[in-house]
């Protein structure tokens, strides 16, 4: 059986890249702290990345599912939710995932208020996970979109009647509010005991294959680097103040989402993934059920290719 260790990127044999002939590829992540976390051992020089050259692109997560419906960067990260729709475009990748496990994004409102059946909410993008959970629970809401740091003051200064907190706002929002709801709630209801799918990783199918399976293996040393060697790394986005919130809630910001988990996809991730899917075709928001497993990038070509 091929292993993902077999498929480590090859070294570079001068020390000196040779960046005019290198390729290029676009790596687009969210700018929070689990994205900014597993990305950035690569930006620090942690992993071999072979004969490529990665560009990362720090954007807002609806930017990062409406950028990937127009195919417009290499491997981006995108919402679980998000991913039927780009299907044909985009593969699965197998790292850099966030879970909920018993937590997730947080339905808030200004303490005391009563919401009414249709009332206004801002959510963070119209293809985000938690829309697509909060909109089968709360059919008569009225929605608006917004970038996901805009959401907390459009709730305290009455824009809305609620919003659907997410990144790491679930840990910093003002004593102002209280929380209505818990999105992981809904997913409970819709799904039963399971990790709440909020986003991954995909990569654009007209990569050629080995290329993207290099790809992903970076990624993978990534994430796997990040987490083992958490507490440097996290000092070194404390001090070049890459991070939005403090090291306290740091460290219990990736403990939530920059964990083993998020590392490889396991049996247990895919099967809660295919059950957002078979959610969002049963209320009728995608054309056709689909198996992540048939979306991930067929690694096995490595050892057809070369046998």
């Amino acid at each position: 059986m091929l292993t993902l260790g077999s498929l480590k990127p090859r070294a570079v044999k001068s020390t000196k890249k040779d960046w005019k002939n290198m390729p290029k590829i676009s790596i687009a992540h969210s700018p929070d702290a689990d994205d900014i976390f597993m990305y950035y051992a690569i930006k620090f020089g942690w992993t071999n990345t072979g004969d490529l050259e990665l560009e990362n692109l720090p954007l807002d997560i609806e930017t990062l599912n409406e950028e990937a419906l127009k195919g417009t960067y290499d491997a981006t990260a995108i919402s679980f939710g998000a991913y039927p729709f780009i299907r044909n475009d985009y593969a699965l990748l197998r790292c850099a995932m966030s879970f909920g496990e018993g937590y997730g994004p947080k339905l808030v409102k200004q303490k005391n208020k009563q919401l009414k059946k249709n009332f206004k909410v801002a959510l963070s993008g119209k293809y985000t996970t938690n829309a697509m959970l909060f909109r089968i629970a709360y059919p008569d809401a009225r929605c608006v979109y917004m970038n996901f740091l805009d959401i907390e003051k459009a709730v305290l200064d009455g824009l809305v009647d609620a919003g659907v907190l997410i990144h790491e706002a679930i840990l910093t929002y003002s004593d102002e509010l209280e929380v209505e709801r818990e999105i992981f709630e809904i997913w409970q209801g819709l799904a039963g005991d399971m990790p709440l799918p909020l986003g991954g990783m995909a990569i654009r199918r007209s990569i050629p294959l080995l290329r993207a399976i290099n790809i992903e293996n970076i990624l993978l040393d990534a994430v796997r680097i990040a987490v083992k060697n958490k507490d440097m790394l996290s000092r070194m986005l404390l001090e070049r103040d890459l991070i939005r919130v403090d090291e306290k809630k740091l460290e219990k910001y990736l403990s939530m989402y920059a964990n083993e988990r998020s590392e490889v996809l396991s049996e247990e991730s895919i099967a809660a993934i295919d059950k957002l899917f078979e959610i969002g075709y049963n209320h009728g928001i995608y054309d056709k059920q689909i198996r992540a497993e048939d979306m991930l990038i067929p690694k096995e070509y490595v050892d057809y290719r070369f046998s």
